[in-house]
């Protein structure tokens, strides 16, 4: 695979395929006057969108990362005008995310590429053996039953 990552080094190819797939969905929004918004957002968007205001905690449960990883997101979407933060009323100590009004405006050109990027996944995933998301549950669900570094481990046993 000239030009590609090591197919052995599979960290490396899934952050290749990762930047090449983000990297598009990215300049779709730039060429659609939306540079501020970042692909990581969408799930955000989404949660926030079914749910309205949450915080980081449920965020993160929402979206299905860590907290750190919801964090980090809700400080870059603030940073883009697309979030506030702000005093949870029943919980003074915790604050909640809620999209803003520019985010809300974006809302009809966010669908609209969140249902492109179905469309075009589909049309990808036709020229797959299986498809992508289907092997990236599976994977993660699998090493989420035994963790990798467990599988490391126990071949580092096995050859001694």
């Amino acid at each position: 695979m000239t030009g590609h990552p090591d197919p052995c080094a599979v960290g490396t190819l899934l952050r290749h395929v990762l930047d090449l797939l983000d990297g598009d969905v990215a300049r779709v929004y730039a060429e659609q006057g939306v540079p501020e918004y970042r692909p990581r957002f969408s799930p955000a968007v989404r949660a926030l969108v079914a749910e309205g205001p949450l915080s980081v905690r449920d965020l993160a449960a929402a979206m299905g990362v860590t907290h750190s990883a919801a964090s980090q997101t809700a400080a870059q979407m603030a940073r883009a005008g697309l979030v506030t933060h702000t005093p949870d009323p029943a919980d003074g100590r915790r604050r909640l995310v809620g999209l803003t009004a520019k985010a809300r405006a974006l809302l009809p050109r966010i669908e609209a590429e969140w249902e492109a990027t179905r469309t075009a996944m589909a049309e990808l995933d036709a020229e797959l053996s299986l498809p992508l998301a289907r092997v990236l549950t599976e994977v993660a669900e699998a090493v989420t039953r035994r963790p990798f570094r467990d599988r490391i481990a126990w071949a580092q046993e096995r050859h001694g």
